[in-house]
Formats: C-alpha cells, structure tokens, sequence
C-alpha cells in the first residue's frame, strides 16, 4: 500500500507523456531497452519512443537521476500527461 509520502515522491520525479501515442521503451522489438529501473540517466538521453500519426518522437530524459519506475508498459497507448516513468 503506498503511503501519501511515496505518492509525492513518485509525483516529484514523474515524467509526463507529451502527447497521445502509442508507447515504447526500446528502438524495435528485440533491441535493448532504452531504460530499465535503476539505470542513471542525464538530462537529454533518451528515455523512451511515442509513435502519434505514424510518427516516432524521441522522448529525452528532462533531469538526470535514476530511474525507480516505469508505469506504461512499452507498445501500450500513452495519454497526454500521463506517468511514463519516474526518475529520482
């Protein structure tokens, strides 16, 4: 059961969708992941792909940090501000 002091940690890190779109954490099936939990990552790097009206935009990294989470499961739709994942 998270408690109300998980809650705005995770809502501090989250990193919003920017647009609707179908979701994927990895180039093409069978490449590596972008991302996993517990990575680090810096401010730019690619964190993940949203493909909207046939096409792919790149999702940068908005802060450095670690990744503690990912909440949409890759080649699933995405909704304009949803949590794609949280970085800490």
């Amino acid at each position: 059961q998270p408690t109300a002091a998980d809650t705005a940690a995770k809502a501090a890190g989250a990193v919003p969708s920017p647009m609707v779109g179908t979701v994927y954490f990895q180039a093409s099936p069978g490449d590596p992941p972008f991302v996993k939990i517990g990575d680090r990552v810096a401010e730019g790097d690619i964190i993940a792909i949203i493909e909207a009206m046939k096409v792919m935009n790149q999702i940068p990294a908005p802060r450095a940090g670690v990744v503690t989470s990912l909440d949409v499961a890759t080649a699933q739709p995405g909704e304009f501000g949803e949590t794609l994942l949280v970085i800490e």
